[in-house]
C-alpha cells in the first residue's frame, strides 16, 4: 500500500479546464466549485461521506449546457481515483452500501476491477434538478467508472423525489468506495486478485 494515496489531475480540453485534488485517506473536507450548484452538492456529499479530501474546480462550456463539464469532471476524477489507489495493492477491492433518503434507496457495488462497467437504474420524472439535466447523472456515473477503471452498479430501490433519488445515489457510490478502497489489514498488502493484478 502506497503511504501517500494522493493524486492532483489537470485535464484540459477546448471545452472544459478541470483541475481536480484527491487523498483517499481524509476526512471528507471538500471544495468544489463546478458552476453548477446542485452538481457541487453533489460532489460534496460524495468526498463527505467517502471520507476523501476532495477539490475540484471546473471552468466549462456552460454557455451551451453542463454536459461537457459534468462528464469531463467524471473522466478527470475518474483519473484521479485511478492514479491514486496505484496498484490497489492491499485494499478491500470491494464495496456495496444502500443509502436512504426520506422515501428514496439506492444501491451501489463497487469492485475496483480493472475493468469499467456501469448499470445505472434510476427514474427521474424530472428534466433538471436545479441547474443540473437529470440526464447528467448517469452519464458523471459512466464517465467516472470507465475513466476510473471500476465496475460500478447503481439502482435506484424507491423514490419519487428527484432531488433524494439522486443525492442518495451519490451518497451510496461514496459509503461504496469508502469501502473498497480501506486497507484490508488481512491482505498484507498483496494485490486482491488471483490474477495477480487489478
Amino acid at each position: 500500500m502506497k503511504a501517500s494515496r494522493q493524486a492532483t489531475i489537470h485535464r484540459v480540453t477546448s471545452e472544459t479546464d478541470i483541475a481536480i485534488t484527491l487523498d483517499l485517506d481524509g476526512s471528507g473536507q471538500a471544495n468544489i466549485q463546478t458552476g453548477l450548484g446542485f452538481f457541487d452538492h453533489m460532489l460534496t456529499a460524495l468526498a463527505k461521506h467517502a471520507l476523501f479530501d476532495l477539490k475540484v474546480t471546473v471552468k466549462g462550456d456552460l454557455y451551451i449546457d453542463g454536459h461537457h463539464s459534468v462528464e469531463d469532471t467524471g473522466i478527470a476524477l475518474g483519473m484521479a481515483l485511478k492514479q491514486a489507489l496505484g496498484d490497489k495493492r492491499g485494499v478491500r477491492r470491494f464495496g456495496h452500501a444502500l443509502v436512504p433518503l426520506d422515501e428514496a434507496l439506492c444501491e451501489a457495488v463497487v469492485d475496483l476491477s480493472g475493468r469499467p462497467f456501469l448499470t445505472f437504474e434510476a427514474t427521474f420524472t424530472r428534466d433538471r434538478i436545479g441547474d443540473l439535466d437529470t440526464e447528467l447523472v448517469e452519464e458523471f456515473f459512466r464517465a467516472f467508472a470507465m475513466s476510473a477503471m471500476l465496475t460500478l452498479h447503481l439502482r435506484e430501490k424507491a423514490g419519487k423525489n428527484c432531488h433524494h433519488i439522486a443525492e442518495a445515489a451519490f451518497k451510496a457510490l461514496a459509503r461504496a468506495l469508502r469501502m473498497a478502497v480501506e486497507p484490508d489489514p488481512r491482505a498484507q498488502g498483496s494485490i486482491p486478485s488471483t490474477k495477480g493484478v487489478l
